[in-house]
């Protein structure tokens, strides 16, 4: 088999296994009871093909919009259409006005959401006052009964950086802000390393600056997002300096423990970049190293992660259904995954290799938390969890305005 012949089978594989994935995702759009009619603990009264009160919007939105996409493909649109489609693909803008808008961008989000630095947060969350603020009246040395705030002094980056928002800036929200305006930035970065496009990048900031789920927790302190910045870094840092990526890969996993599947879509990532074949299995060496310590150090080592497994398989059903009711108000989200999710595949096929990364970025941020419930009792799924889900969706939307321009 050709190198071109096994990356096309590789390609399918990703392609199919994210599309099975974004369908369990969707279902429960339509059909809110059916996965509880059949995995659930109360099945009674239950009509499993009752449709969702988005159930119209979505059926509706997704043939508009898939539609659309195979008359693009098959060139059977007004050839006026078509032109103006190709020229707007094709666009890109200079490195002076990319910076420019991106800079524009963030001013007007920074001054926007600046205001909730001074909201108090133990009026928004629970868990701020239940177990974020005793874990920190204990850090760094200290112990508690409750398992909740114990597991809070394990996560040492996270603590370390919030305690410093805090003691050092007097304000807890402040770090975990930044944080969230690197992320926008890294987003950009990310999409203009995968599609060689400026413009594809400034579409991705702005697809991620409408979701309503990053907009909510890009300033909390409970549910920050030092973890998804850092792992977004060693993705960003694979094609410039390989052996960081897995510095920040343990920065975001003493961030928070759930990003630790994710080195998997790392390797995938790797195997799918622009770098030696050397370079790869550097860093596949890289990450077994590491992965194997941090198994040893969680299991061998006192933590509370050990303590806290449980299978029940029903769970991992019931998952994709909570996915989905966590993200109801993005619905962009909601709308375009499916077709994004197609449309990454027919990218992959004209030679986008980064579009099978971001498909397997989707998978792997998708089917993370029904794998989390499924093995213990001592999470559930929140849409803070989501937000690497909706950077990578938005970079699949910004690869299509990737299309370089025919000479």
């Amino acid at each position: 088999m050709s190198e071109f012949e096994n990356s096309q089978t590789v390609s399918y594989v990703v392609f199919f296994c994210t599309l099975i994935v974004v369908l369990l995702t969707l279902t429960p759009v339509i059909f809110p009871a059916l996965f509880s009619s059949f995995f659930g603990m109360f099945t009674e009264n239950l009509d499993p093909f009752e449709l969702g009160y988005q159930s119209v919007f979505f059926i509706v939105s997704n043939i508009l919009i898939l539609g659309f996409g195979v008359a693009y493909y098959k060139k059977k649109i007004p050839s006026s259409v078509y032109d103006v489609i190709e020229k707007i693909r094709t666009f890109e803008i200079s490195k002076r006005v990319s910076i420019i808008s991106l800079a524009v961008i963030l001013v007007v989000y920074v001054g926007l959401t600046t205001p909730e630095l001074f909201l108090d947060e133990s009026s928004q969350w629970s868990d701020y006052d239940a177990v974020l603020v005793p874990a920190l009246e204990i850090w760094p040395f200290g112990e508690a009964d409750d398992i909740y705030v114990q597991e809070q002094n394990d996560r040492y980056v996270r603590m370390f950086l919030l305690d410093v928002s805090l003691d050092i800036f007097q304000n807890i929200k402040l770090l975990p802000f930044i944080a969230s305006i690197l992320i926008v930035v890294f987003t950009y970065l990310i999409t203009v390393q995968f599609c060689q496009k400026r413009f594809a990048g400034i579409i991705s900031v702005v697809i991620l600056l409408q979701s309503y789920t990053f907009l909510k927790f890009d300033t909390t302190a409970v549910y920050e997002n030092f973890w998804v910045l850092f792992f977004l870094i060693s993705l960003y840092v694979i094609e410039k300096k390989w052996f960081l990526s897995p510095v920040f890969y343990i920065l975001a996993f003493y961030t928070k423990a759930y990003v630790a599947p994710f080195f998997l879509l790392t390797l995938f990532t790797t195997y799918r970049s622009q770098v030696s074949r050397r370079t790869k299995i550097a860093i596949l060496i890289s990450y077994v190293i590491i992965v194997s310590v941090a198994i040893a150090i969680i299991f061998l080592g006192d933590t509370v992660y050990p303590d806290v497994i449980e299978v029940n398989s029903s769970k991992f059903i019931l998952g994709f259904q909570v996915i989905i009711s966590q993200l109801r108000f993005d619905l962009f989200f909601i709308m375009a995954l499916l077709p994004v999710t197609i449309g990454l595949m027919f990218l992959s096929k004209n030679k986008l290799k980064h579009a099978d990364s971001i498909l397997i970025l989707i998978f792997g941020t998708i089917i993370a938390s029904p794998i989390l419930v499924t093995f213990t009792y001592h999470y559930e799924i929140l849409p803070y969890r989501f937000v690497p889900l909706l950077i990578f969706f938005s970079i699949g939307v910004g690869m299509f305005f990737a299309k370089k321009l025919e000479i």
